[in-house]
């Protein structure tokens, strides 16, 4: 059993207080149907800085990350497979799918 974690980019936000519910519930059903796989349901991310080589720093998100979670599977093909269920495609985001292993 490995983890991975599930890296969140672009996607729609909710434009109503209606919408956000719906997806609010649908991120909640997710997180249930994944069970115990959800190691970290994780968070969005808000402001953020970038370092470049040679330590020039700027104001924003390079990367277009927009949040993450942490989820256990059997390898990354099954983590691949959970994440495909996840309601931030049907916003129209994208997700990358990261192996994580202990260095120590």
């Amino acid at each position: 059993m490995g983890t991975y974690v599930l890296v969140y980019t672009g996607g729609d936000a909710p434009t109503s207080e209606e919408e956000g519910k719906a997806a609010m519930d649908a991120w909640v059903a997710w997180f249930t149907e994944l069970g115990p796989a959800v190691r970290d349901a994780g968070n969005p991310f808000g402001g953020s800085m970038s370092i470049a080589p040679g330590g020039t720093v700027t104001e924003g998100n390079a990367t277009g990350a927009s949040g993450y979670s942490i989820i256990a599977a059997d390898d990354l093909a099954a983590a691949t497979a959970l994440a495909q269920g996840c309601p931030h495609l049907s916003a129209n985001g994208t997700i990358e799918v990261f192996e994580t292993f202990e260095v120590m």
